[in-house]
This record gives structure tokens, C-alpha cells and sequence, in this order.
């Protein structure tokens, strides 16, 4: 397996303190804080860690405080219900003492029942987009070096953009979005990881959708951006080691708040999750 997928494995892989007590590594990956995908990815690890014979098909989570990437994260888990078809479980991820995130999952028994879904977007398949980090030299001179390392680190996932990047030059657009991404190695099939995998990239890009219609200039450093809540829903069955389209779009934003909304689709148009954020957008003067 590729190295850095590898890694982020292993980030999701938590050390059992106690029965209802885990913990969990951090990573720097050129964000100011904890990426909020990474605390949700090892939130729903630790739930998952205590319920057996069911599958998540939810998640409401909250942003407490930013998290620091120099030390471990604890999760508590509450177990709140078990009940004959479904199992509710409340994590606290904790840090130096104090609450950082919480969140509430529930999980199900599989079971049959009504079916149908949204339709898929019509986007150019992955194989006709070009990757993220392929950004030409100017364009990199001109955004912050944070920004800078982000975008063009070594990662373990695939993305390829269908709107095409403007860092430089943005222009006011309607604030939707739409992205290819899967991991760049294969996984081993255990659905519960591919399902905590897709919580880490759910914080991916969501609540920046909301700034596409204002033309922000991301390179001179005076906006700020994150995340409040996450809310996530699991409706079928996927892999991602497979390409997957994340189609987003932010129907609101105001009170130096946006808020947005996702969709997960297979190739072959089958809609298996879905998610929504708010979070705060701040444009600073100085």
C-alpha cells in the first residue's frame, strides 16, 4: 500500500484506553488546526469501536475548539442506546483537558425497504480532469505558503476537480462544486473504514463552496474559514477505492456563517451519502 494512505490508516486506527475510551494521533497537513475531517473520521472510529452487527447511517457533530496537531485527541464514548434495530452512541473528543468535538451516531441493523434517490450531476469523467497539486508555478508564487503546502503535499486520495482552481484570479461564480476523488492505492474491504474514510474527506472543500460567489482572493490571507457543524448520512453501500463524485453546493451564507450541502455518487450514478456544514466565514480589512 502507498505510504501515505498507509498513514492515514493508521491515523484512524485508535488505541483502546478503557472500554469507552480511545486515542488518537494528530497530523499536520498545512491547515491552522486539526483538519475537522480527521476528528470526524476518528470520532466514528471510536463509536464504531462499540457496536457490532450494525452500520452507521448517521452523524451530527459540532466543533468545539480548533484542535492542536502537536498533541493526541481523546475520545469518550457514551454508550446512550442499544436498541432492537438501532444503536446510538456520543463521542467527546477531548485535548489539554477541554472539549474539542462532540458528536452523536446512530446505527442500524441492514434491513430492506423503500428505495430511490437524487439523480447524478452530468460532469466530465475523472479520466478528462487534471489533479489538484497539477497548479502551475505563478499561480503557487502568489498564495501563502500555507496554503502552498496544502496543495501541493503528497496525499491519499486522487482529486480531480471538474470547475477548474482560481487562487489568483477568482471569479464570482455560483456556489457550486463539483470534484472526483478516491484513495490512491487499494483498501481492504471492510466497509466500516471506507465509511470513517468518507467522514475524513467530508470536511473536504464543503464549506468553502460558500465563498464562490464573492470572488475571494484566498492568496492575500484575510479570510478565515471553519468549520461549526457537520451532519452526515450513509445510504448505501460503496468503496473508495473507487471513484466517487462530491457534488456541493452552498444555498446560504450570512452572519459571517456559510452553510452547505453534499452529495456522494458512484460512477454509475448511485447515491450512497450525503452532508451538511456550516461554518464560519470571515473576510478580515487589515
Amino acid at each position: 500500500m502507498h505510504p501515505m494512505l498507509a498513514d492515514l490508516l493508521h491515523l484512524l486506527e485508535l488505541e483502546r484506553i478503557e472500554d469507552n475510551i480511545f486515542r488518537g494521533e494528530s497530523r499536520d497537513i498545512g491547515s491552522p488546526r486539526v483538519f475537522g475531517g480527521q476528528v470526524l473520521g476518528q470520532a466514528l472510529t471510536a463509536a464504531s469501536y462499540t457496536v457490532e452487527g450494525r452500520e452507521v447511517h448517521s452523524l451530527h457533530a459540532y466543533f468545539l475548539r480548533p484542535g492542536d496537531t502537536a498533541a493526541h485527541i481523546v475520545y469518550e464514548v457514551d454508550r446512550a442506546r442499544d436498541g432492537r434495530s438501532f444503536s446510538n452512541r456520543r463521542v467527546v473528543a477531548i485535548q489539554h483537558g477541554q472539549p474539542i468535538f462532540n458528536m452523536t451516531a446512530s446505527f442500524q441493523t441492514p434491513e430492506l425497504g423503500l428505495d430511490h434517490q437524487a439523480e447524478m450531476p452530468n460532469v466530465p469523467p475523472p479520466e478528462k480532469l487534471g489533479a489538484t497539486r497539477e497548479i502551475d508555478a505563478q499561480t503557487l508564487e502568489r498564495i501563502p505558503e500555507k496554503m502552498r503546502r496544502y496543495l501541493t503535499r503528497e496525499q491519499p486520495f486522487d482529486v480531480r476537480p471538474v470547475e477548474p482552481l482560481s487562487l489568483s484570479k477568482p471569479q464570482r461564480v455560483d456556489p457550486i462544486r463539483h470534484i472526483w476523488i478516491k484513495t490512491i492505492d487499494a483498501l481492504p474491504d471492510r466497509p466500516d473504514l471506507h465509511r470513517n474514510l468518507l467522514a475524513y474527506l467530508s470536511d473536504h472543500q464543503l464549506v468553502a463552496t460558500s465563498t464562490l460567489p464573492h470572488g475571494i482572493r484566498f492568496e492575500e490571507g484575510k479570510v478565515q474559514l471553519a468549520s461549526l457543524d457537520h451532519a452526515m448520512w450513509f445510504h448505501r453501500p460503496f468503496k473508495l477505492d473507487e471513484w466517487l463524485l462530491y457534488s456541493m453546493q452552498s444555498p446560504n451564507a450570512s452572519g459571517a456563517r456559510g452553510f452547505a450541502l453534499g452529495r456522494f455518487f458512484t460512477r454509475d450514478g448511485r447515491l450512497v451519502a450525503s452532508t451538511a456544514q456550516e461554518g464560519v466565514v470571515r473576510l478580515w480589512s487589515e
